[in-house]
């Protein structure tokens, strides 16, 4: 996990270099098909969380080639339940680029998505770069310029949502697209683990959960993202928004309607899904 994006990953017994181009080549054809593929741990394995950055990394790569801006980052993998369930110790992450944002205001076509499903989370978002320093507490939080609530639209292009650590991080931390609220407010005047939240589907209630469900407290999640990042050779810039992890169970989305979420201290955040 040590090999920074855009390098080249030695040889292993669980995946070669050979084995990053063709898992790399089977996620981005499903997404450019909407068609999803078979996992890619025939080809990186389960657990082996270079080779799969490295595919994520080289999928990103083409995008930005094509195009396409880094915005942030999301973490995933924050809920010890799901550690448990992919037998895991740690999140992951994937990347944020400008065309995954979508406004509150504005419909979101399910034609965009393959098999998607929507989480609430605290947003967090950079004043000061997080490059130097010992990303302690104090450097975390005065890093931070705004949280905002948000709702993850996350996504698999693996059919079946049949995924383990390696095919989530490979497929970029199983990342869709992403809507942020209105309402800004500082650390000063709102404390993350203490938020409460609650998420609907066209008024009926379908999860519910806590700031201290996202890794204890989802500044903690972006500690380890902070580090991580840096570690990677990519460290989090001023500016970047960053998802800090779900505060409750997703809602599968597979049907026209309203999604909102509540979040003390940070108001609301909408999304509507259309078939259009």
């Amino acid at each position: 996990m040590s090999t920074p994006p855009g390098t080249s990953v030695p040889p292993t017994a669980r995946a070669t270099a050979d084995a990053i181009a063709d898992a790399a080549e089977r996620l981005s054809t499903a997404a450019a098909t909407s068609t999803p593929c078979t996992p890619v741990r025939d080809l990186i394995g389960t657990d082996d969380a270079a080779a799969a950055y490295a595919v994520q990394e080289r999928i990103a790569e083409d995008r930005i080639a094509a195009g396409a801006s880094v915005v942030g980052r999301k973490i995933g993998l924050t809920s010890p339940a799901v550690q448990q369930q992919l037998g895991v110790d740690q999140p992951d992450f994937g990347v944020l680029f400008d065309d995954m944002r979508c406004p509150e205001a504005g419909p979101i076509p399910l034609s965009r998505l393959l098999q998607p499903k929507v989480e609430a989370e605290i947003a967090f978002v950079l004043a000061h770069d997080l490059v130097d320093g010992p990303l302690d507490d104090a450097q975390i939080r005065a890093a931070v310029g705004y949280a905002v609530a948000a709702l993850e639209i996350v996504d698999s292009r693996i059919a079946g949502w049949d995924i383990t650590f390696g095919d989530t991080v490979a497929d970029n931390g199983s990342s869709g697209l992403f809507v942020l609220g209105a309402d800004r407010r500082t650390l000063d005047s709102f404390d993350p683990v203490a938020a409460q939240m609650q998420m609907f589907i066209d008024g009926t209630e379908v999860s519910t959960g806590t700031g201290a469900a996202c890794l204890g407290d989802p500044l903690r999640a972006l500690a380890w993202l902070a580090r991580t990042a840096r570690e990677f050779g990519q460290p989090l810039r001023a500016g970047q928004v960053i998802l800090s992890g779900a505060l409750g169970p997703m809602a599968v989305i597979d049907t026209a309607g309203t999604v909102r979420a509540d979040i003390t201290g940070l108001g609301s955040v909408t999304a509507t899904f259309t078939q259009e």
